[in-house]
């Protein structure tokens, strides 16, 4: 079983989804891929890993870097899951490029952008730190407008 919860943030709501003890979703309303780990029968309900998550998404939305991650469970394909992995090892603040993610795990830039583009716990997995290889801020499924707020938040 499923669970969700919702969470106000200052870009848009957000649902949060767990599998009862780990964090697997994080989305922005409407965003692309809108809650594609999300079991069809779910119930919304309070858990310990939605407070955890609520936690850090207040101390990161009020400008700083929080000094935790909520336990998180990734539901896809193995390259995926590596793409993701990666992602969380972006220091807060700083950027990377799909080319130098795909060069690490010796795979296409396209692979690597389509793993990033089906990041199912934005925010906390980073894909917004993952830029062009010119620096250009390139699609995010919530959103190029959110994307440019998060990174402003996090310099």
């Amino acid at each position: 079983m499923h669970y969700t919860q919702k969470y106000k943030s200052p870009l848009g709501e957000i649902l949060l989804a767990s599998d009862g003890k780990n964090l697997i979703g994080l989305w922005f309303d409407g965003q692309k891929y809108f809650a594609d780990a999300l079991e069809k029968v779910h119930e919304e309900k309070f858990l310990p890993i939605f407070e955890q998550t609520v936690n850090w998404l207040d101390i990161y939305f009020s400008g700083r870097e929080p000094n935790f991650i909520p336990p998180l469970k990734m539901l896809s394909t193995p390259l995926r899951k590596a793409v993701w992995e990666i992602l969380l090892t972006i220091p807060y603040g700083r950027t990377t490029t799909y080319g130098a993610i795909a060069e690490q795990l010796k795979t296409s830039v396209r692979a690597v952008g389509n793993a990033v583009a089906h990041n199912p716990i934005s925010i906390i997995i980073p894909c917004h730190r993952v830029v062009g290889a010119n620096g250009n801020l390139t699609g995010y499924a919530g959103g190029v407008d959110k994307k440019i707020k998060l990174l402003e938040l996090e310099s």
